[in-house]
């Protein structure tokens, strides 16, 4: 076989894998847009079962009493019953350094005084890709000491986020069952689950780290904790559609998987930093919204399931609109899916 034909060969087996690509592609894409069609029951919206997520300047100083009394304003009357708090991060070590939360203790006090009804957990994590080390026994042992700290500062819970966190991870398993003894409330962040079959492993081999989790860890996990709020967030979609469908997807993997006397919380995007040009007008609060509703409607009633709006520093008077009457009131400016 002359170079001639090798070249040729070589062309034909990349274009043939090209087209694999696309066609795939395309297939996800209308599977995607199939799921964001119909119209949600009118039920479907919050049971007063929300979270936000909120930043580290409730802890360290910079937030007083008053500012507390402004964000209960705001949230008195949606469905906000749990706030994560970051408190960290943890060190590389695991360690956590009790200089970034000076005023845990006054902020946690200020939040049972003002919305005696919301229960607040310190959001604590740390990249654990060339960062910290969960497969180390001596950061675990760190991790937990940490966590028994901040605890003593009158939080009701934790609320872990690292990431990323590969599919079968036994020391976060680990980690999970030893925090257990430190607190009754738990709940963690969690990447999003295997939407089709073999996209795990597709995913994987292209970004070095699991993207998505399987059914049988996501519900390994689910087993260890009080809740989950899926990342449904930064999804690449590039149209509104997609990422509806995205949406409704993993709000539909967890219905099935997470049991009713757990929690199931929907990430949505507030925030317009995604760092794609198109993320930014794909992803919105209200397409979270709809995306949660059409899945909620299609599984049926479910108390312990709602969104979790990400982050409130970033969020704008648009996405708490959206969130209220999109979700929480279903007021002016919803829309019939078609």
């Amino acid at each position: 076989m002359n170079a001639r034909t090798v070249i040729r060969h070589g062309l034909r087996a990349l274009v043939l894998a090209l087209a694999a690509v696309v066609a795939l592609g395309g297939l996800l894409a209308a599977a995607l847009r199939l799921q964001f069609t119909g119209a949600p029951a009118t039920w479907a919206m919050s049971t007063g079962h929300d979270a936000l997520w909120m930043g580290h300047m409730w802890v360290d100083g910079r937030r007083t009493e008053r500012d507390v009394q402004e964000l209960a304003v705001r949230l008195r009357g949606t469905g906000v019953k749990e706030v994560y708090v970051h408190s960290g991060p943890f060190e590389w070590d695991g360690r956590l350094d009790p200089a970034k939360y000076p005023n845990a203790r006054n902020f946690v006090q200020w939040m049972h005084k003002h919305l005696p009804n919301v229960r607040v957990s310190a959001w604590l994590g740390q990249a654990v890709k060339n960062g910290l080390d969960l497969d180390d026994p001596a950061a675990r042992t760190n991790v937990l000491a940490g966590v028994a700290a901040i605890m003593a500062q009158g939080y009701d819970g934790i609320h872990y986020n690292f990431e990323p966190v590969g599919d079968g991870d036994e020391e976060f398993l680990d980690l999970l069952e030893r925090t257990r003894r430190h607190t009754t409330l738990l709940s963690t962040s969690v990447p999003q689950i295997e939407p089709y079959a073999g996209m795990r492993l597709a995913t994987r081999a292209v970004l070095g780290h699991d993207k998505y989790w399987s059914k049988g860890y996501f519900s390994q996990v689910v087993a260890r904790v009080d809740q989950v709020a899926v990342m449904t967030y930064d999804s690449f979609l590039p149209a509104q559609a997609l990422y509806g469908g995205h949406v409704a997807r993993q709000a539909a993997l967890g219905l099935d998987l997470v049991p009713e006397d757990k929690q199931l919380l929907i990430g949505a995007p507030a925030y317009h930093d995604h760092g794609v040009p198109w993320a930014d007008a794909a992803e919105s609060v209200a397409t979270a919204a709809e995306g949660a509703r059409l899945a909620l409607s299609e599984h049926g009633r479910r108390e312990g399931f709602g969104l979790a709006l990400y982050v409130d520093f970033a969020a704008t008077e648009e996405d708490w609109r959206e969130y209220t009457t999109r979700w929480v009131t279903l007021g002016s400016g919803g829309r019939t899916l078609s």
